[in-house]
């Protein structure tokens, strides 16, 4: 079984991933990133918020993240980490294993997405769930949003900054009298009743269908977004501490989690982390860890 030796295991190849990466490459320290190809914003044309590259494709993005960091030598491994043992000794889903000094968890989150027919077809595009990422892109357009979890009252809140006609269909979490009237004060239809299909036209979506027939226009439908850890395996091999939805536990604000040697950074620990904080977090992780490494060194060489 072929093996290899690293400084860092970065495990994730996003934004977070690719940000530790860079600094660690820069840093002249020997970095792996694994990464099995499936960034939770694939279906999105383009990503916002980012500063410089607002309105990049997602795949740019990371492509151009992927020429940086070998550009300083850190090696990419296209695959995925199903565990970790003592000594952390990774091992691939390709059969392959590494070992490093440490760990960083970029492993991101999946998205749950409700049994609606025509979702699923069209996540990313017009069935959305962030108002920060998309929302100046359907400005002043009919918008729906569905209550799939508790709480999903508060998205329609939200998305009435960017348009006057939002309908909040309350499909499987009936909503309370309080927050009927809250809605309605700022002009927020409430419709009750399942939603049971996206209608499609021409390649974009144009409304939402109840279970009785009804069905109303709509240019875009937006949920409350439900994640869930990606790499959740690989987590409990290493015995991170987790919180109730399984989303790894910081021990502190540069990623350090319960395991000593193990870091996290982006959705894996952060679930609302857009792609600029999840950046920002595995550049402030690989600080850490680099300054962390030094300091092992430095006592070895005083032993």
């Amino acid at each position: 079984m072929q093996t290899a030796t690293y400084d860092v295991a970065v495990i994730g190849g996003g934004a977070a991933g690719l940000s530790a990466a860079l600094v660690l490459g820069r840093a002249r320290r020997r970095v792996a990133v694994v990464d099995g190809g499936a960034p939770r914003n694939a279906p999105a044309a383009h990503m916002h918020g980012f500063l410089s590259r607002d309105g990049l494709a997602p795949a740019e993005l990371l492509a151009t993240g992927r020429e940086e960091v070998q550009a300083y030598g850190v090696e990419l491994v296209a695959d995925e980490a199903i565990e970790a043992g003592p000594g952390f000794v990774v091992r691939l889903s390709g059969g392959r294993t590494l070992t490093a000094r440490r760990l960083l968890l970029a492993t991101g989150a999946v998205d749950e997405l409700p049994a609606i027919p025509g979702a699923r077809e069209r996540w990313g595009r017009d069935f959305l769930h962030c108002p920060y990422c998309h929302g100046w892109e359907i400005r002043d357009q009919p918008i729906a949003v569905v209550g799939t979890v508790a709480g999903a009252a508060e998205h329609a809140h939200l998305l009435r900054q960017w348009s006057e006609d939002v309908i909040f269909f309350s499909h499987t979490h009936p909503a309370t009298p309080d927050t009927r009237a809250s809605l309605a004060a700022r002009g927020i239809q409430v419709i009750d009743g399942v939603v049971t299909r996206l209608t499609i036209e021409n390649d974009r979506l144009t409304g939402v269908r109840l279970d009785d027939g009804r069905e109303y226009r709509r240019a875009a439908v937006f949920m409350r977004p439900t994640l869930t850890p990606r790499g959740t395996r690989l987590i409990e091999s290493l015995g991170c501490e987790v919180d109730g939805g399984g989303f790894v536990v910081r021990a502190d604000p540069d990623g350090r989690t319960s395991v000593p040697g193990v870091w996290s950074a982006g959705n894996v620990g952060n679930p609302r982390a857009q792609v600029i904080t999840a950046a920002g977090e595995g550049s402030a992780a690989a600080i850490a860890i680099n300054t962390d490494l030094v300091q092992e060194d430095a006592r070895a060489l005083r032993r």
